[in-house]
């Protein structure tokens, strides 16, 4: 019992530390244990950022603010809330892919810390799609509960995406790095598990909140999840591997379809 409480409360205190802004104690340690430990508590740590938006809708809502703007405060504070740490991986993901077909060019390009003109065009795409979708969800909802639960929802789906990045057989692209510390450090049984408490959460709240069917919810993740894994599957194929960089790509690829199928309200046949 006494040895198997470390790796968690440092797992705890690497996912909160990695993925917000939440100032807390380093971990005493960095192994294989705890980085595993930390990628499983991703979206536990999600649900700290997906809070950070609640007001912003809600206050929007409450001062008569146009969707739009509630939508881009909310984004933002998740933004900041998690330092842009994965819309920097997205954007050099970006870089790395356009690169070049070399992998050690594409990962050298990756690992410097300016932004090429395909990063910023996927960075700049990317946010306004988020922003838009969910001004859409803000506008169309019939109550403000619709829009902070999809947000919610897709903020947790986004960071549930990494024990299903760092599953064991999926290896660093890099000897070094945020991808060599956490790559295959998840059993595959504990990402089931994890994912499949992401989609049971994201079906009640649906469920509960008025808007969506609960199906819309579950068909949200799965297709951000989908198109994270259809990336993910290239850039092991174009890197050898993960990265921290191809991670943070993940998160946001998840994060913005998510917010995508929520915001298509055509999908609901009773509408």
């Amino acid at each position: 019992m006494s040895r198997a409480a470390p790796p968690v409360r440092d797992g705890l205190r690497m996912a909160f530390g990695t993925l917000t802004a939440v100032p807390v104690p380093p971990p005493r340690a960095v192994d294989r244990r705890v980085a595993g430990v930390a990628m499983t508590l991703a979206p536990l740590a999600a649900l700290f950022l997906a809070a950070l938006a609640v007001p912003a809708v809600l206050l929007g809502t409450w001062l008569g603010l146009p969707p739009l703007v509630s939508a881009v405060a909310a984004i933002g504070v998740v933004t900041f809330g998690s330092r842009g740490l994965h819309l920097d991986g997205l954007a050099d993901t970006a870089d790395g892919l356009a690169a070049s077909y070399d992998r050690d060019r594409a990962l050298d390009v990756m690992r410097r810390g300016d932004v090429g003109p395909t990063g910023v065009v996927t960075l700049v795409l990317a946010v306004l799609t988020q922003v838009a979708a969910l001004a859409g969800i803000v506008a169309s909802g019939p109550t403000p509960a619709t829009a902070v639960s999809a947000m919610a929802i897709a903020v947790v789906a986004g960071r549930g995406m990494l024990p299903l990045c760092c599953v064991r057989g999926l290896p660093s692209a890099r000897p070094e790095g945020l991808g060599a510390a956490v790559a295959g450090s998840v059993p595959p049984g504990v990402a089931a598990v994890v994912a499949a408490l992401v989609i049971a959460a994201a079906a009640v709240v649906t469920a509960v909140v008025p808007g969506p069917p609960w199906w819309q919810g579950v068909l949200a993740v799965l297709l951000g999840w989908l198109a994270a894994g259809a990336l993910l599957g290239h850039a092991v194929r174009r890197f050898g591997g993960v990265t921290g960089d191809v991670l943070g790509a993940c998160v946001e690829t998840a994060t913005l379809v998510t917010l995508v199928v929520f915001s298509a309200s055509g999908l609901d046949p009773l509408r």
